[in-house]
């Protein structure tokens, strides 16, 4: 699967902590390989708006759809309990 980083995401990205940052680049090594890998907890968000989704450390989550063979990263942000 390729992997599409949207403006949104990008500029969210960029605000996150750096351990947020590095933990992140391990998920989304494990969402490019598999969705139901059990350390990313992936699910569907918004089934209207096609949003997932999973987690990057216990208080982080990024979101996106799927669109063909890419997934299409929204954002990431601190979850809300």
């Amino acid at each position: 699967m390729k992997i599409r980083r949207t403006g949104r995401f990008l500029r969210s990205y960029q605000d996150a902590p750096a351990l947020v940052k590095k933990a992140f680049g391990k998920q989304v090594r494990y969402l490019a390989q598999d969705l139901r890998h059990p350390s990313l907890r992936a699910k569907k968000y918004d089934e209207q708006l096609n949003y997932w989704q999973a987690r990057v450390n216990r208080d982080w989550r990024f979101y996106f759809q799927i669109a063909g063979d890419t997934y299409i990263l929204l954002d990431i942000m601190a979850h809300q309990k």
